[in-house]
Protein backbone atom coordinates (compact mmCIF):
# COMPACT_ATOMS: atom_id res chain seq x y z
CA UNK A 1 0.00 0.00 0.00
CA UNK A 2 1.18 3.72 -0.82
CA UNK A 3 0.71 6.72 1.30
CA UNK A 4 1.36 9.76 -0.14
CA UNK A 5 1.36 13.06 1.98
CA UNK A 6 2.57 16.24 0.60
CA UNK A 7 2.21 19.81 2.78
CA UNK A 8 2.63 23.10 1.52
CA UNK A 9 0.83 26.14 2.63
CA UNK A 10 0.72 25.50 6.30
CA UNK A 11 -1.83 22.50 5.11
CA UNK A 12 -0.85 18.60 5.02
CA UNK A 13 -3.07 16.66 2.37
CA UNK A 14 -3.52 12.80 1.37
CA UNK A 15 -3.27 12.14 -2.64
CA UNK A 16 -3.29 9.56 -4.74
CA UNK A 17 -0.09 9.93 -6.82
CA UNK A 18 3.22 12.53 -6.93
CA UNK A 19 3.70 15.36 -9.03
CA UNK A 20 7.64 15.23 -10.15
CA UNK A 21 7.71 18.93 -9.72
CA UNK A 22 7.22 18.65 -5.60
CA UNK A 23 11.11 16.83 -5.91
CA UNK A 24 13.04 19.77 -6.50
CA UNK A 25 13.47 22.38 -3.67
CA UNK A 26 12.23 25.12 -5.36
CA UNK A 27 8.40 23.86 -4.91
CA UNK A 28 8.06 24.69 -1.43
CA UNK A 29 6.74 21.85 -0.57
CA UNK A 30 7.77 18.02 1.77
CA UNK A 31 6.76 15.14 0.56
CA UNK A 32 6.27 12.03 2.56
CA UNK A 33 5.83 8.74 1.12
CA UNK A 34 4.93 5.81 2.63
CA UNK A 35 5.46 2.10 1.18
CA UNK A 36 3.36 -0.40 3.64
CA UNK A 37 4.57 -4.38 2.45
CA UNK A 38 4.50 -2.70 -1.51
CA UNK A 39 4.09 -5.06 -4.25
CA UNK A 40 6.56 -5.12 -7.35
CA UNK A 41 4.17 -2.45 -8.77
CA UNK A 42 3.85 -0.12 -5.90
CA UNK A 43 7.64 -0.71 -5.31
CA UNK A 44 8.58 0.83 -9.08
CA UNK A 45 7.90 4.30 -7.36
CA UNK A 46 11.37 4.17 -5.89
CA UNK A 47 12.77 3.68 -9.11
CA UNK A 48 10.87 5.24 -11.77
CA UNK A 49 9.68 8.22 -9.98
CA UNK A 50 12.49 9.05 -7.52
CA UNK A 51 15.08 7.43 -9.05
CA UNK A 52 17.14 5.99 -6.51
CA UNK A 53 20.42 3.67 -6.77
CA UNK A 54 19.53 0.08 -7.87
CA UNK A 55 21.10 -1.06 -4.87
CA UNK A 56 19.92 0.93 -2.82
CA UNK A 57 15.97 0.01 -3.84
CA UNK A 58 17.35 -3.92 -3.48
CA UNK A 59 18.43 -3.42 0.17
CA UNK A 60 15.09 -1.67 0.58
CA UNK A 61 12.86 -4.73 -0.89
CA UNK A 62 14.87 -7.24 1.07
CA UNK A 63 13.04 -8.75 4.21
CA UNK A 64 16.45 -9.00 6.41
CA UNK A 65 19.16 -6.31 6.60
CA UNK A 66 21.22 -4.88 9.43
CA UNK A 67 20.59 -1.39 10.54
CA UNK A 68 23.35 0.88 8.43
CA UNK A 69 23.64 4.22 6.57
CA UNK A 70 24.42 5.24 3.30
CA UNK A 71 24.98 8.57 1.32
CA UNK A 72 23.86 8.69 -2.31
CA UNK A 73 24.07 11.39 -4.80
CA UNK A 74 21.22 13.59 -3.31
CA UNK A 75 19.87 11.55 -1.00
CA UNK A 76 20.47 9.53 2.48
CA UNK A 77 19.68 5.40 2.32
CA UNK A 78 19.32 4.58 6.21
CA UNK A 79 17.61 1.17 7.69
CA UNK A 80 16.73 0.68 11.00
CA UNK A 81 15.12 -1.68 13.10
CA UNK A 82 11.79 -1.54 14.80
CA UNK A 83 9.90 -3.85 17.61
CA UNK A 84 7.35 -6.02 16.09
CA UNK A 85 3.25 -5.31 17.14
CA UNK A 86 3.38 -9.34 18.01
CA UNK A 87 6.63 -8.23 20.42
CA UNK A 88 5.04 -9.74 23.46
CA UNK A 89 4.82 -12.70 21.91
CA UNK A 90 8.28 -13.25 19.97
CA UNK A 91 10.43 -11.14 21.88
CA UNK A 92 12.47 -9.40 20.52
CA UNK A 93 11.73 -9.92 16.86
CA UNK A 94 12.14 -6.66 14.95
CA UNK A 95 11.65 -5.72 11.47
CA UNK A 96 13.32 -3.49 9.02
CA UNK A 97 12.19 0.25 8.04
CA UNK A 98 13.73 1.69 5.72
CA UNK A 99 14.25 6.04 5.16
CA UNK A 100 15.39 7.54 1.57
CA UNK A 101 15.85 10.56 2.87
CA UNK A 102 16.10 13.80 0.53
CA UNK A 103 15.75 17.28 0.47
CA UNK A 104 12.19 17.95 0.13
CA UNK A 105 11.03 14.37 0.94
CA UNK A 106 11.32 11.39 3.06
CA UNK A 107 10.72 7.82 1.69
CA UNK A 108 9.63 4.96 4.19
CA UNK A 109 9.53 1.07 3.20
CA UNK A 110 8.13 -1.23 5.62
CA UNK A 111 6.69 -4.87 6.38
CA UNK A 112 3.45 -2.69 7.05
CA UNK A 113 3.35 -3.79 10.97
CA UNK A 114 5.62 -0.55 12.30
CA UNK A 115 3.28 1.27 14.71
CA UNK A 116 5.49 4.00 14.88
CA UNK A 117 4.82 4.84 10.92
CA UNK A 118 1.17 4.12 12.02
CA UNK A 119 0.41 6.50 14.57
CA UNK A 120 2.22 9.71 12.60
CA UNK A 121 0.34 8.37 9.09
CA UNK A 122 -3.12 8.15 11.12
CA UNK A 123 -2.05 11.87 12.42
CA UNK A 124 -0.55 13.39 9.30
CA UNK A 125 -3.52 15.15 7.63
CA UNK A 126 -4.59 16.55 11.48
CA UNK A 127 -1.74 17.70 12.58
CA UNK A 128 0.69 20.37 10.09
CA UNK A 129 3.38 20.70 12.15
CA UNK A 130 4.00 16.43 11.74
CA UNK A 131 5.35 17.70 8.20
CA UNK A 132 5.68 21.10 8.18
CA UNK A 133 9.03 21.00 9.81
CA UNK A 134 10.73 18.81 6.93
CA UNK A 135 11.82 15.57 5.91
CA UNK A 136 15.02 15.68 8.22
CA UNK A 137 12.69 16.21 11.49
CA UNK A 138 9.79 13.81 10.10
CA UNK A 139 12.47 11.33 10.10
CA UNK A 140 13.67 12.15 13.65
CA UNK A 141 9.75 11.75 15.01
CA UNK A 142 10.00 8.25 13.38
CA UNK A 143 12.80 7.05 14.60
CA UNK A 144 12.43 8.93 18.31
CA UNK A 145 8.85 6.39 18.23
CA UNK A 146 10.33 3.15 16.94
CA UNK A 147 13.07 3.89 20.03
CA UNK A 148 10.86 4.39 22.55
CA UNK A 149 8.79 0.94 22.23
CA UNK A 150 11.54 -0.56 22.65
CA UNK A 151 11.86 0.35 26.20
CA UNK A 152 8.81 -1.64 26.88
CA UNK A 153 9.87 -4.62 25.36
CA UNK A 154 13.44 -4.17 27.62
CA UNK A 155 11.50 -3.79 31.20
CA UNK A 156 9.41 -6.84 30.15
CA UNK A 157 12.95 -8.78 29.62
CA UNK A 158 13.88 -7.48 32.61
CA UNK A 159 11.26 -8.70 34.84
CA UNK A 160 11.36 -12.27 33.06
CA UNK A 161 15.17 -12.24 34.50
CA UNK A 162 13.85 -11.10 37.94
CA UNK A 163 11.58 -13.90 37.92
CA UNK A 164 14.39 -16.62 36.58
CA UNK A 165 16.59 -15.89 39.35
CA UNK A 166 13.80 -16.50 41.59
CA UNK A 167 12.68 -19.47 40.28
CA UNK A 168 16.34 -20.90 40.41
CA UNK A 169 16.68 -21.05 44.08
CA UNK A 170 13.33 -21.09 45.46
CA UNK A 171 11.72 -23.85 42.53
CA UNK A 172 14.57 -25.31 40.35
CA UNK A 173 13.68 -27.69 37.78
CA UNK A 174 15.42 -29.09 34.52
CA UNK A 175 13.34 -26.76 31.90
CA UNK A 176 15.23 -23.44 33.98
CA UNK A 177 18.40 -24.30 31.52
CA UNK A 178 16.19 -23.93 28.30
CA UNK A 179 14.59 -21.06 29.89
CA UNK A 180 17.55 -19.25 30.16
CA UNK A 181 18.95 -20.13 27.07
CA UNK A 182 16.22 -18.96 25.63
CA UNK A 183 16.88 -15.35 26.60
CA UNK A 184 19.81 -15.79 26.31
CA UNK A 185 19.17 -15.95 22.36
CA UNK A 186 16.94 -12.82 22.72
CA UNK A 187 20.09 -10.72 24.59
CA UNK A 188 21.89 -11.98 21.55
CA UNK A 189 19.32 -10.68 18.92
CA UNK A 190 18.95 -7.09 21.13
CA UNK A 191 22.31 -6.60 21.10
CA UNK A 192 23.09 -7.25 17.10
CA UNK A 193 20.35 -4.78 16.77
CA UNK A 194 20.92 -2.58 18.65
CA UNK A 195 24.65 -1.95 18.62
CA UNK A 196 24.77 -1.34 14.90
CA UNK A 197 21.71 1.03 15.25
CA UNK A 198 23.48 3.12 17.80
CA UNK A 199 25.98 3.43 15.51
CA UNK A 200 23.97 4.74 12.46
CA UNK A 201 22.15 7.36 15.00
CA UNK A 202 25.59 8.34 16.35
CA UNK A 203 26.72 9.21 12.72
CA UNK A 204 23.30 11.87 12.36
CA UNK A 205 24.36 12.92 15.71
CA UNK A 206 27.90 13.87 14.68
CA UNK A 207 26.41 15.63 11.66
CA UNK A 208 28.60 13.46 9.37
CA UNK A 209 25.95 14.40 6.37
CA UNK A 210 25.55 17.59 5.06
CA UNK A 211 21.59 17.52 5.12
CA UNK A 212 21.63 17.28 9.18
CA UNK A 213 21.43 20.91 10.20
CA UNK A 214 22.51 21.85 14.16
CA UNK A 215 19.45 21.43 15.95
CA UNK A 216 18.61 18.12 14.38
CA UNK A 217 21.85 16.62 15.46
CA UNK A 218 21.05 17.83 18.97
CA UNK A 219 17.37 15.75 18.44
CA UNK A 220 19.51 12.99 17.35
CA UNK A 221 21.95 12.96 20.52
CA UNK A 222 18.69 12.40 22.68
CA UNK A 223 18.16 9.28 20.29
CA UNK A 224 21.50 8.15 20.83
CA UNK A 225 21.13 8.55 24.40
CA UNK A 226 18.57 6.08 24.60
CA UNK A 227 19.70 4.01 22.37
CA UNK A 228 23.28 3.82 25.06
CA UNK A 229 21.71 3.17 27.30
CA UNK A 230 19.43 0.19 25.74
CA UNK A 231 23.19 -1.14 24.83
CA UNK A 232 24.08 -0.97 28.36
CA UNK A 233 20.71 -2.86 29.39
CA UNK A 234 21.58 -5.49 26.78
CA UNK A 235 25.19 -5.54 28.22
CA UNK A 236 23.81 -6.22 31.79
CA UNK A 237 22.02 -8.54 30.48
CA UNK A 238 24.06 -11.02 29.21
CA UNK A 239 26.19 -10.96 32.19
CA UNK A 240 23.21 -11.93 34.43
CA UNK A 241 22.46 -14.03 32.19
CA UNK A 242 25.33 -15.76 32.16
CA UNK A 243 25.67 -15.84 35.88
CA UNK A 244 22.13 -17.27 35.85
CA UNK A 245 23.16 -20.14 33.92
CA UNK A 246 25.94 -21.37 36.32
CA UNK A 247 23.99 -20.51 39.10
CA UNK A 248 21.55 -23.04 37.96
CA UNK A 249 23.77 -25.63 36.88
CA UNK A 250 25.93 -25.25 40.34
CA UNK A 251 22.80 -25.80 41.90
CA UNK A 252 21.69 -28.72 39.90
CA UNK A 253 25.23 -30.24 40.68
CA UNK A 254 25.10 -29.34 44.19
CA UNK A 255 21.79 -31.12 44.55
CA UNK A 256 23.20 -33.99 42.51
CA UNK A 257 25.57 -34.29 45.53
CA UNK A 258 22.83 -34.55 48.15
CA UNK A 259 21.38 -36.77 46.87
CA UNK A 260 24.59 -39.07 46.18
CA UNK A 261 25.44 -38.40 49.64
CA UNK A 262 22.66 -39.67 51.00
CA UNK A 263 22.85 -42.90 48.92
CA UNK A 264 26.24 -43.25 49.95
CA UNK A 265 25.55 -43.28 53.69
CA UNK A 266 22.42 -45.38 53.29
CA UNK A 267 25.13 -48.00 51.76
CA UNK A 268 27.69 -47.42 54.03
CA UNK A 269 25.08 -48.16 56.96
CA UNK A 270 23.52 -51.22 55.17
CA UNK A 271 27.20 -52.88 54.94
CA UNK A 272 28.36 -54.21 58.22
CA UNK A 273 24.22 -55.25 58.30
CA UNK A 274 24.34 -57.16 55.54
CA UNK A 275 27.73 -59.15 56.65
CA UNK A 276 26.18 -59.45 60.00
CA UNK A 277 22.49 -60.90 58.51
CA UNK A 278 24.87 -62.80 56.00
CA UNK A 279 27.08 -64.34 58.38
CA UNK A 280 24.82 -65.45 60.96
CA UNK A 281 22.50 -66.97 57.59
CA UNK A 282 25.19 -69.63 56.45
CA UNK A 283 24.87 -72.83 57.00
CA UNK A 284 27.56 -73.50 59.20
CA UNK A 285 28.19 -73.63 62.82
CA UNK A 286 28.38 -70.20 64.28
CA UNK A 287 28.96 -68.80 68.12
CA UNK A 288 25.33 -68.60 69.30
CA UNK A 289 23.90 -65.81 70.80
CA UNK A 290 22.46 -66.53 74.64
CA UNK A 291 18.99 -67.66 74.66
CA UNK A 292 17.09 -69.59 72.26
CA UNK A 293 16.71 -69.39 68.36
CA UNK A 294 14.14 -66.81 68.30
CA UNK A 295 16.25 -64.94 71.07
CA UNK A 296 19.35 -64.95 68.37
CA UNK A 297 17.47 -62.61 65.83
CA UNK A 298 16.47 -59.91 68.46
CA UNK A 299 20.24 -60.06 69.48
CA UNK A 300 21.33 -59.63 65.56
CA UNK A 301 18.37 -56.34 65.28
CA UNK A 302 19.58 -55.08 68.86
CA UNK A 303 23.31 -55.31 67.04
CA UNK A 304 21.75 -53.93 64.13
CA UNK A 305 20.98 -50.74 65.28
CA UNK A 306 23.40 -49.80 67.48
CA UNK A 307 26.28 -49.94 64.62
CA UNK A 308 23.32 -48.23 62.50
CA UNK A 309 23.23 -45.29 65.78
CA UNK A 310 27.06 -45.46 65.85
CA UNK A 311 27.66 -45.09 62.47
CA UNK A 312 25.29 -42.12 62.07
CA UNK A 313 26.79 -40.64 65.08
CA UNK A 314 30.31 -40.68 63.63
CA UNK A 315 28.63 -39.35 60.15
CA UNK A 316 27.28 -36.15 62.20
CA UNK A 317 30.24 -35.54 64.12
CA UNK A 318 32.75 -35.32 60.68
CA UNK A 319 30.32 -33.37 58.96
CA UNK A 320 29.07 -35.70 56.30
CA UNK A 321 25.61 -35.19 57.00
Amino acid sequence: MVTIFVHHDGQTEQVTSIDRAWLSPAAGVNLWVDLAAPSIPEALVLSDTFHFHPLSVEDAMSSRQYPKIEAYDGYLYVILHGIEIQAAEHRFATHDVDFFLGPTYLVTVHDGDSRSIAELRDHATRNPKILSEGPVALFHRIVDRMVDHYVPEVEKLENRLDELEEAIFDNPSPALARQILDEKREVASLRRIITPQRDVIARLARRDFVDISTEMSFRFRDIYDHLVRIADDALIFHDRITGMLDAHLSNTSNRLNEVMKVLTVVSTIFMPLTLLTGAFGMNVPLPRFPGSDAAQFWWLTAISIAVTVVMLGFFRRKRWI
